[in-house]
């Protein structure tokens, strides 16, 4: 891979440079996407229907453990992109030292507490009847790879602030190919069950780790830290805290919104709601895969441009971001809304030797999944707006804003619609309660982004 200087951030065209920084961020989200849809497929037609559910009831647990290496690393890279804009390379050096010890700290500890309470966890957030057992052995081992997943999605959110997204997208690719083979032979081979499915996603995420390891102990990366580098600064680690803390509040809430998701489905559906949320839930991570990879592009070069006070070319990211996640976001939709049963069958299996609880089970949730996953991804083509400009915030280091308009949606609008409509409309209030909620954020958040460049980003810095 050729060489690239963060400071390509700053002068390149902003579509050209949208778009290297875009497609490979894509890509690798895409194939994270794929190897969590195609895990799921694995499970879902080696094991069963139950195992499928086992595993979405334990993700929000494992999600949120490995968000706090994400917020981490999004919270330093926000300042890292701004340092490098403002050459300010010691600064960089700093934080990226201040990332690696806070992210040891926190993770380590949530491991072991999260090992601890395992039995208490796993109930709160859906584990039960026969759902409970399947759940605590998967659970259990992935705990034990969740840190590697931390410190490598740390370390990948760094690796796209210097401008190098090819390498960030390699340490996505890496993974996931891993998974998927892993997968084949722990489940199919060895037919070791959810042992197997579990070893194998643990062992893709030590992957990652060495990848990320490497790139960093290599010469491709610009961040040559030093050991006095990881000494804890509070102005740093108080920044790098309030910026990631972003990320980990959204993430926190999608932990909160699988809690009360699964629950709520089960008081009305038992497991055969729980499996259509679990389709569902990968196919919000798998369709909506461009749309992330043009955020995820977007950060670094809005976030280098404000460091260096190019607010003209912050401007025209925004628009050009929008306008790209819009059109793929349009895609996605059309797609989700023709092929919803198509794409339910891939996740079931209708072999014979099956038990007639298990096949009664498909054919439930095959029957519910369509309707339900076209109400879900119904404002799909409105959410570039509301994306785009939450990360616009984030990274500009602006905090407060930042904070409540990545929670609007989820945090203030979804979470309330969840508990109060299923109240009147049962098992359709939950599925209707996911496009009220984007179009209310939406609106919320497009009235903030422009009341900013109106005022903010009308004066770019002179030569």
């Amino acid at each position: 891979m050729t060489k690239v200087s963060s400071e390509a951030l700053g002068s390149e065209p902003i579509g050209n440079l949208l778009v290297k920084q875009a497609v490979p961020a894509s890509i690798g989200i895409l194939v994270m996407s794929l190897n969590v849809l195609v895990d799921s497929i694995f499970v879902g037609n080696w094991i069963g229907s139950i195992a499928f559910a086992s595993i979405n009831v334990v993700l929000p647990v494992s999600f949120f453990i490995g968000a706090i290496g994400m917020s981490i690393g999004v919270g330093g890279s926000s300042i890292i992109s701004r340092a490098l804009g403002a050459n300010a390379k010691e600064k960089a050096l700093k934080t990226f030292g201040n990332q690696i010890s806070l992210g040891f700290l926190f993770m380590v500890s949530l491991v072991i507490l999260g090992l601890i309470f395992v039995d208490d966890i796993i109930p709160i957030f859906g584990g039960k009847g026969d759902i409970f057992e399947p759940a605590k052995i998967y659970y259990t081992i992935l705990l034990y790879g969740v840190p590697f997943l931390g410190f490598a999605m740390m370390g990948n959110t760094v690796i796209r602030a210097e401008g190098k997204p090819k390498f960030a997208m390699s340490a996505m690719i890496i993974p996931a190919i891993g998974n998927l083979l892993l997968d084949y032979i722990f489940i199919k081979v060895l037919d070791m069950g959810m042992h197997g499915a579990a070893w194998a996603t643990t062992g893709s995420y030590l992957a990652c780790f060495l990848y990320v390891f490497w790139f960093f102990y290599s010469n491709n990366s610009e961040l040559k830290i030093r050991f006095h580098h990881l000494k804890l600064q509070k102005d740093i680690t108080s920044e790098i805290a309030s910026l990631g803390g972003i990320t980990l509040a959204r993430q926190a809430v999608v932990s909160i919104t699988y809690l009360l998701m699964n629950n709520i489905l089960f008081d009305i559906g038992q497991e055969g709601l729980v499996a259509v949320y679990a389709i569902i839930g990968r196919m919000l991570m798998f369709a909506l895969f461009p749309v992330f990879g043009v955020t995820q592009g977007f950060l670094p070069i809005a976030g280098y441009n404000y460091g260096a006070q190019q607010y003209q070319r912050v401007r025209e990211t925004i628009n050009i971001a929008i306008t790209y996640a819009a059109i793929v976001a349009s895609l996605v939709f059309i797609g989700l809304m023709i092929f919803p049963l198509e794409i339910t069958s891939l996740f079931l299996s209708n072999d014979p030797s099956l038990t007639p609880k298990e096949l009664a089970l498909n054919q439930f949730v095959l029957s519910h999944t369509s309707t339900s996953m076209r109400w879900v991804f119904a404002a799909t083509p409105i959410i570039a707006l509301q994306l785009i400009g939450a990360a616009y915030f984030q990274s500009a280091g602006k905090v407060i804003p930042a904070l409540l308009l990545t929670l609007s949606r989820q945090g203030f609008f979804f979470v309330p619609l969840i508990l109060i409509l299923p109240k009147f409309y049962g098992e359709l209030g939950v599925w209707i309660s996911f496009p009220i909620a984007d179009i209310l954020s939406t609106i919320v958040t497009g009235y903030f982004l422009n009341r900013e460049i109106r005022t903010k980003l009308l004066v770019t810095k002179t030569t």
